[in-house]
C-alpha cells in the first residue's frame, strides 16, 4: 500500500466516523509493529537464520563462477592479440556463452532462494497475519496499521499499539 493509498484510507475513515458515530460506536484503530513481532518470535528467528545461511551458499556458488568467468575473461584479454580473427571470435563467443549461463545460473539460483524463503517465512506470518486479524475482530478494530514500514505513520497514541496483544498471543500454545 503507497503512503498516498494509506493517507486516502485514513482520511476516508476519519472523515466517515463521525458521521457514522451518531448512529453506532465510533470507529477504532489500532497499530501493530510486525518487523518487532518477527525479530521476537523464535520460529521466526530460527528461520531467517536457516536462509541466511541457505543464502550464504548461493552467493558462494555465484562468487565461483563469477570467478571462473573472471579468469577465463583475463585470460581472452591476455591471449586475444595472438589468436587469429576467428579464433578470438570464437573465444569471445565462449565467453559470451559462459555469461548468459552465469547470468541464467544465478537467475535460477535467486528463484530458489525466494522459493526457499517464502518457504521457511510465509507460514510464520501467515500466523502472525491471522492473530493479528483476530485481535481486529475481538477488539472491534476498524483498522490495524503496520508501523514497523513507515507506512505514513509519524505519530500514534500508544494505547493504540497491539504489538504486545500479538507477542503475547503468538507465544501461547497452538
Amino acid at each position: 500500500m503507497t503512503r498516498y493509498t494509506l493517507c486516502a484510507l485514513v482520511l476516508a475513515v476519519c472523515t466517515v466516523a463521525p458521521v457514522a458515530s451518531a448512529q453506532q460506536a465510533p470507529t477504532k484503530l489500532a497499530y501493530v509493529n510486525v518487523r518487532a513481532v518477527l525479530q521476537q518470535n523464535p520460529e521466526y528467528i530460527k528461520a531467517e537464520s536457516l536462509f541466511t545461511k541457505e543464502l550464504d551458499g548461493y552467493r558462494a556458488q555465484v562468487a565461483k563462477l563469477q570467478a571462473q568467468l573472471d579468469s577465463a575473461s583475463a585470460e581472452f584479454e591476455q591471449q586475444s592479440v595472438l589468436l587469429s580473427p576467428s579464433a578470438r571470435n570464437a573465444k569471445r563467443k565462449e565467453l559470451e556463452d559462459k555469461a548468459a549461463a552465469l547470468q541464467q545460473q544465478t537467475q535460477s539460483m535467486q528463484q530458489q532462494a525466494a522459493a526457499r524463503e517464502r518457504e521457511l517465512l510465509d507460514p510464520i506470518q501467515t500466523r502472525v497475519s491471522a492473530i493479528i486479524e483476530g485481535i481486529r475482530a475481538e477488539g472491534n478494530y476498524a483498522i490495524i496499521f503496520d508501523v514497523s514500514n513507515a507506512n505514513g505513520i509519524v505519530a500514534a497514541d500508544k494505547s493504540l499499539d497491539v504489538t504486545d496483544k500479538v507477542l503475547e498471543r503468538l507465544k501461547a500454545p497452538k
